[in-house]
């Protein structure tokens, strides 16, 4: 089967630990930690939850009054360290605010506003030492969580939502750039951009920009499927999209030669450069979960 994590409303008062009130409750985003013994998830209500996977109770809850929490994201494990448990979240609120808080001190250690309008998603560099966020308008916002300050705006999204950002670790000079680090933002615009980065020694490129090609919309309102990407993780140097598109399709592009794949044919078909996606026509669909929207990890089924 496959499965989409959309926005969930639990409305059943038999749900038990998963409804701490009996009103009406949107979960925007699960998180989970490295360790995967917990779950973070963030609602409309502004609550930030963390759950224990193995009793299914809740540990903590972090409540933003007048706001909701549009994205959350756990900080990941440092290399070389013992998998213990990550004890920071951060997460992304409609006034453009972001919080980082404290676990196992159950406080908001830091608030910071690098964004003029509402969040849509969140996410911590491989290290953990840097955060990108990115707004309802498309801009991507590069913040240090331990001095509070944005260190970089980045407007190539500019006037679509930012749908996912996902960072990922790479070989120093893999792709002919320097930085330990890929990571890419998604817009709902079916725009994807891919960067290489060294945040110690203040560098971001851009590696590629990829726009996938759509159908027109329908003149009647109707609710699209988001775009989203993620790197894959058994395929380095791959990325994954799915979204509105010609064919209900998953598409794999690879970041060494700069083309389509197609499992189904064996063989990738030709790209050049920065443009429109050409679109197989015999791919099979792709469940992404653990991604904004509908759930970073790629999973075929």
């Amino acid at each position: 089967p496959l499965w989409f994590g959309l926005p969930i409303s639990f409305t059943s008062p038999t749900i038990g630990p998963f409804l701490p009130s009996p009103s009406l409750l949107q979960v925007n985003e699960v998180s989970f930690s490295p360790d995967e013994t917990h779950c973070a998830t963030c609602g409309e209500d502004g609550s930030v939850r963390i759950w224990s996977l193995g009793s299914m109770e809740l540990v903590v809850q972090f409540q933003v009054l007048n706001q909701s929490c549009q994205c959350l994201a756990w900080k990941p494990q440092p290399i070389g360290t013992r998998l213990t448990g990550s004890q920071h979240v951060v997460a992304g609120y409609s006034d453009g605010t972001i919080r980082v808080f404290s676990i196992s001190r159950t406080e908001m250690e830091l608030k910071m506003h690098p964004h003029a309008v509402a969040l849509t998603a969140v996410a911590y560099s491989t290290d953990g030492e840097i955060v990108l966020s990115g707004g309802k308008d498309g801009l991507v916002a590069v913040s240090n969580p331990r001095t509070g300050m944005t260190v970089r705006i980045l407007a190539d999204h500019k006037g679509s939502p930012i749908t996912v950002i996902q960072c990922t670790r790479k070989q120093y000079y893999d792709f002919g750039v320097e930085g330990s680090e890929l990571w890419l933002a998604t817009s709902s615009d079916r725009r994807v951009s891919i960067w290489a980065s060294d945040w110690l020694k203040n560098k971001c490129e851009l590696l590629d920009w990829l726009s996938f090609p759509a159908p027109a919309v329908p003149e009647v309102r109707m609710s699209l499927p988001p775009s989203l990407a993620a790197f894959c993780p058994w395929e380095h140097g791959t990325l994954v999209y799915v979204g509105f598109g010609m064919q209900k399709e998953a598409l794999f592009y690879s970041l060494h030669k700069k083309q389509v794949l197609v499992p189904s044919l064996c063989h990738p078909l030709p790209f050049q450069g920065h443009g429109d996606l050409p679109l197989p026509w015999s791919w099979p669909w792709l469940a992404m979960s653990n991604m904004r929207g509908w759930g970073n990890t790629a999973a075929l089924s």
